[in-house]
């Protein structure tokens, strides 16, 4: 018996149940394709939740990984080293402003250290959005909407005003001249992804100008080439925070801030052990290099046209998205059943809300895989809706 025999058996005897027992034990994976520990294989539209950006085991990241490895894995916060450096230098480059990033591990601690940094304004107060999600962490979840998440954990730290998603009105008499920042994600991904109106985040960027406040556009999901550029915020931001696909499998995150918010956090007020690790640096190198090099947010740009014209159907209320983050509410609650009867056929989606599904597929998403999806796609509907129907 191997060390992946019987791993859904295992699973809960040792792990916390904090996701309930996965439906699938996966052991090995190529570009868009994994395969379970029975060898199956599946065509992986989810990407580990919009982050293995270049799909599994891509060279140019095994490459950086493996030379990375070779010369130097970890140093702390006490040094730097030329991936970090050269990483934090790339990513300034994109944003096409002068700026200053904090590395760190994760989308919530880029999250946290940005919450911190608009301590440092003077001001407490937050306006966030309904439907947001930040993370986990205390902080990141005292930004985050939805009651279930939060409510076992209060008091969270306070002065914190969700508004609707899009709701100009509401915004504009939320913010005031207490309000340190106002959070949004350019794209709600959680939420089912959630678009806001044409316009709207110009408009926060007036309104948080006028009132002195930050502007800071929540990229975790959203950046580094999901939705077909580098980053999905239309407005000059004042923070960004980014992770998921910036490292393509490897932990990292990273906090951006512009102009004068650039300057908040001095020495002693954050830290970090592993976060710019090099290794870490080096992936995100790797990944950036071939978003670029091999024309990738072009590529996303035809392969969410291509999903989002292919999917339509009569049991599909609402089609939206960018680039390669999609979301679809089906006119029944049958989100569940979808996931189930995807799987059964060999493919990987998730549900996020009783009648929402998302696709979040690596960049690499060749047509003929996209192709394929589509092509079992009312498949995958009939069965979710015989299920339903069944229960």
């Amino acid at each position: 018996m191997s060390d992946s025999d019987h791993l859904l058996e295992r699973y809960p005897q040792v792990m916390m149940n904090v996701f309930g027992t996965p439906k699938l034990a996966l052991v090995r994976g190529e570009g868009a394709l994994v395969w379970d520990e029975q060898g199956k294989e599946y065509l992986d539209l989810l990407a580990g939740i919009a982050v293995n950006s270049l799909g599994h085991a891509h060279p140019a990241i095994i490459a950086a990984v493996t030379e990375q490895l070779s010369t130097l894995g970890h140093i702390s916060n006490f040094f730097t080293s030329g991936p970090q450096v050269a990483l934090a230098e790339r990513l300034i480059d994109l944003a096409g402003r002068p700026g200053r990033v904090f590395f760190s591990n994760s989308g919530t601690e880029a999250n946290e250290a940005a919450f911190k940094l608009t301590r440092r304004t003077g001001r407490t107060h937050v306006v966030a959005m309904e439907g947001s999600f930040h993370g986990r962490t205390m902080g990141a979840l005292a930004l985050t909407s939805k009651a279930a998440y939060r409510e076992p954990f209060e008091p969270l730290p306070g002065q914190v005003t969700f508004v609707p998603f899009g709701d100009l009105d509401a915004l504009n008499a939320a913010v005031n001249d207490q309000t340190a920042a106002v959070v949004m994600e350019p794209i709600q991904g959680e939420a089912g992804v959630n678009l806001p109106p044409t316009g709207y985040s110009q408009a926060v960027r007036e309104i948080t100008a006028e009132r002195g406040a930050l502007l800071w556009f929540d990229e975790v999901q959203t950046g580094i080439g999901r939705c077909g550029q580098w980053f999905a915020c239309d407005a000059e931001a004042d923070v960004i925070t980014l992770a998921k696909g910036l490292g393509g499998g490897i932990p990292i995150g990273a906090t951006l801030a512009f102009g004068a918010a650039a300057d908040l956090l001095q020495p002693g007020n954050h830290g970090t052990t592993f976060g710019g690790n090099p290794v870490a640096c080096a992936a995100a190198l790797a990944v950036i290099d071939t978003i670029a090099g091999d024309g990738l947010l072009e590529q996303v740009g035809a392969r969410g046209a291509q999903l989002q014209a292919g999917l339509v159907d009569p049991r599909v209320g609402e089609i939206r998205g960018a680039g390669l983050l999609i979301g679809l509410t089906l006119t029944e609650p049958r989100a569940a059943e979808c996931v189930a009867a995807a799987q059964e056929l060999g493919f990987i989606i998730n549900a996020c809300g009783p009648d929402r599904l998302r696709l979040a597929p690596p960049l690499v998403l060749s047509e003929t895989q996209a192709d394929h999806f589509l092509q079992a796609w009312p498949s995958i509907l009939d069965a979710a809706f015989s299920m339903g129907d069944q229960s």
